[in-house]
């Protein structure tokens, strides 16, 4: 029994003594190892710090706003302030003010063809010569009896004036004179029928010219010398086309209504440029003449049209073309390059730089917009510096170092927007 408490002590002291080695060992390495990596870090420069391949260095933001590895490298530029152009751009189709569809007013032959296919006109040009041998008949037959009922006509006037000599000396009866009366103004308006006859005769005989009732472009002509015509085709020889001036009917959205009534009602009115799809050259520049009498309904818009001279004719009726209209100018607006405006979950915003080269992350309220420069109604003051380089890698009060972007070709011509205020 004595034994066994030995043998169970000694064992407990065994295990405490390799538990104190055991210790001494590794507390020991731990705090060597700790040592090393302390003064390693110490030697090591923050810009030494390596990065995984390909990842670009992570910025970390301190309680000031500056980046932990130094200024961020921006490009800015500063804002301007200017009268700003409000301008509109939609789709509008040219169409012409007149098209006559020629035919012919009488049933006839075609003799001649004076035009071809596409050849401009003028008015009164001879187009068509139609065969006029059987109007030509009537008109001398009716001519002839004209001669005829005007000779009845001076018979009628002898009559007359023999029964009233025969009353004045009462060798005759009243009623004599009376139907002498009656003859003579018979014969009278038989004269004038046979000359309305004659005159009717004559317009159906100019039908046969059928001549240019405007200045214009002749379309596809359908007929050929030889061919029958009548009065009743509904198709008609050609089609004229009036080339000279245009008009294009667009139209805008009715929150616009006001800005586009006044500038209709300016002396001259709103200058509208018409543009190809995708060129930014206008074809052409013309002015509002006409808005709709009201709003329509179903689309919420407003009809509208403005009037080209087409002197060039590069302006064709049915052609589509984007349509962009002066509504009017607002004054001392802030511009800002559009690529320095950014999205964020509570709106657009910029940043600015301040004078002791931090950002300052700025809320803006977009006026309008015009693709390349971005008008503001609030948020930057005039001569501000904008960032339009480098913002992904910003937060505010960031530290920056910044280099102005060159002043573009034409920075200062004014442009104007093509959307609507807001938005």
């Amino acid at each position: 029994m004595q034994l066994r408490r030995i043998v169970v002590i000694g064992t407990l002291i065994g295990v405490v003594i390799v538990a104190a080695i055991l210790y001494r060992t590794f507390s020991g390495t731990s705090g060597q190892q700790l040592t090393i990596a302390q003064q390693t870090q110490s030697e090591i420069s923050p810009g030494q710090i390596s990065q995984p391949e390909g990842r670009a260095p992570a910025y970390r933001a301190e309680k000031g706003g500056s980046a932990a590895r130094g200024p961020v490298p921006i490009v800015s530029t500063q804002a301007t302030v200017e009268d700003f152009p409000i301008r509109r751009r939609t789709i509008g189709t040219f169409e012409t003010p007149a098209a006559v569809i020629i035919r012919a007013r009488v049933d006839s032959q075609v003799l001649e063809q004076h035009v071809r296919d596409g050849q401009l006109v003028n008015k009164g040009d001879l187009l068509f010569t139609l065969d006029d041998r059987e109007l030509q008949a009537a008109l001398a037959r009716n001519e002839a009896q004209l001669a005829k009922d005007q000779a009845e006509l001076t018979r009628t006037e002898l009559d007359l004036q023999r029964a009233r000599n025969l009353v004045q000396r009462s060798a005759a009866p009243q009623t004599q004179l009376e139907t002498a009366t009656a003859g003579n103004r018979a014969a009278a308006a038989t004269v004038k029928a046979d000359q309305a006859q004659i005159q009717a005769d004559q317009i159906r005989l100019s039908y046969s010219k059928i001549n240019a009732p405007m200045d214009g472009r002749i379309g596809t002509i359908r007929v050929a010398p030889g061919n029958l015509v009548s009065a009743s085709d509904t198709s008609g020889l050609t089609t004229l086309t009036q080339m000279q001036p245009l008009r294009v009917s667009f139209t805008l959205p009715g929150r616009d209504l006001t800005l586009l009534r006044a500038a209709y009602e300016r002396n001259p009115p709103a200058s509208v440029r018409v543009y190809e799809p995708d060129q930014s050259e206008p074809l052409a520049e013309g002015l509002l003449d006409f808005i709709d009498t009201s709003v329509d309904l179903s689309s919420g818009t407003v009809a509208a049209r403005a009037t080209f001279t087409n002197d060039g004719l590069s302006l064709w009726p049915g052609q589509f073309v984007d349509v962009e209209i002066d509504l009017g100018v607002r004054p001392q607006t802030v511009m800002v390059p559009t690529v320095s405006i950014q999205s964020g979950q509570q709106g657009p915003f910029v940043f600015v730089v301040k004078p002791d080269d931090t950002v300052e992350l700025r809320k803006v309220q977009v006026f309008a917009n015009d693709r390349s420069r971005t008008a503001l109604a609030s948020g930057v003051q005039d001569q501000e510096r904008v960032v339009v380089e480098g913002q992904i890698r910003l937060v505010d009060r960031a530290r920056v170092s910044e280099t102005l972007a060159r002043p573009a070709v034409g920075a200062s011509t004014q442009t104007g927007s093509s959307v609507s205020p807001g938005r």
